[in-house]
């Protein structure tokens, strides 16, 4: 008998890979009857790397706040397609450790359902691949959406 998965992190980043990441997740949380987490990690040392430590609060602010009209767009979309139990969800912080052990940790999730790469190669070599380091880490069962 397969495994029913009872709580599903889907960690996005609003990239092209986030749709087919939504998409699997909610057929995932369909079939199994599952809640749907929907996750989105704000890597606060981007900001400094991106725009030479000039980064104001008004500007994190902004981010926060779209952030939040994405992660509820995509709510809706889970909602439209039929899956009820569904929760979004921002933090800060480092995306590999919150994805890989601190989220589910704290939402007792069961699967993890990730994009193969939010990363050009460039980026993969300089601060590696989330998606190896939860791959690696990860105490939950992992399913990678190419």
């Amino acid at each position: 008998m397969a495994k029913q998965y009872k709580r599903i992190l889907a960690p996005i980043d609003g990239g092209e890979d986030t749709m087919p990441i939504l998409d699997r997740a909610i057929e995932v949380a369909k079939q199994n009857g599952s809640h749907l987490d929907i996750l989105n990690v704000i890597q606060v040392t981007q900001f400094n790397r991106n725009y030479g430590n000039a980064v104001s609060a008004e500007t994190v602010y902004q981010l926060t706040d779209q952030t939040k009209e994405v992660l509820e767009t995509l709510k809706q979309t889970a909602v439209k397609e039929g899956l009820n139990d569904v929760s979004i969800h921002m933090r800060y912080g480092n995306p590999k450790k919150i994805i890989a052990q601190e989220f589910p940790e704290d939402h007792q999730d069961d699967l993890i359902i990730i994009g193969s790469t939010g990363l050009s190669a460039v980026e993969q070599l300089v601060v590696g691949s989330v998606t190896n380091y939860v791959i690696r880490n990860a105490k939950q069962d992992v399913l990678v959406v190419k």
